[in-house]
């Protein structure tokens, strides 16, 4: 009987979990559990660069109440300049928490609601933990290119962590954990306001 090597067996369930069918969740932008990989099915060109130094704070508002997160512009400023644009143009108000996985992360801000929606935007992939109340990029299979419009915020440092140096954090939750813990599925984000313009 021939020996298969355990690394071609660990990957080829990797691949097949990866893209397997998923009857739970959406297979498209989706911070991965550490399990699988998400798929990218979005086609639209990276946003062109843009730069912001300023340290910004935006309230992000629930029918539970108020949440508040601080930018880290410093280590992913065009992250932080294209989530500004889109909060102060409201273009979050109204959308929903599409995926939300207790013990893992609350994941937003797509605008058709289905985790499918939104363009593309290099990703700014830095060495910041992810921890309890960190706000993420969602993105697919290339860690070049993440969602320019879906987020998501860590419930734990456990479910988390594992996506450290793999996605792009731009943010942590400075008041408000006890409103994200109260975030469910299909809860709408009332509106997102900042004091950076």
């Amino acid at each position: 009987m021939k020996t298969i090597p355990v690394a071609i067996v660990v990957l080829s369930s990797f691949i097949l979990s990866s893209c397997g069918p998923q009857k739970t969740k959406e297979i498209s932008t989706l911070p991965p559990q550490p399990s699988s990989i998400p798929l990218l099915s979005v086609t639209s060109t990276p946003s062109k660069p843009m730069t912001n130094t300023s340290e910004s704070v935006v309230a992000l508002n629930t029918k539970n109440g108020q949440i508040v997160l601080k930018l880290y512009a410093d280590v992913a400023p065009n992250t932080v300049a294209n989530f500004l644009k889109k909060t102060n143009s409201g273009f979050y108000n109204g959308l929903t928490f599409h995926r939300v996985i207790s013990g893992f992360m609350a994941q937003g801000g797509d605008p058709l609601g289905t985790g499918t929606g939104g363009g593309t935007q290099t990703s700014e992939i830095n060495s910041r933990p992810f921890v309890r109340g960190t706000i993420g990029l969602a993105r697919g299979g290339d860690i070049k290119f993440s969602n320019d419009s879906q987020f998501f915020i860590c419930f734990t440092t456990e479910g988390c962590q594992h996506l450290t140096n793999d996605y792009v954090n731009f943010g942590e939750v400075v008041s408000g954990l006890e409103v994200l813990d109260k975030i469910q599925q299909g809860d709408k984000i009332v509106s997102l306001t900042s004091t950076t313009k």
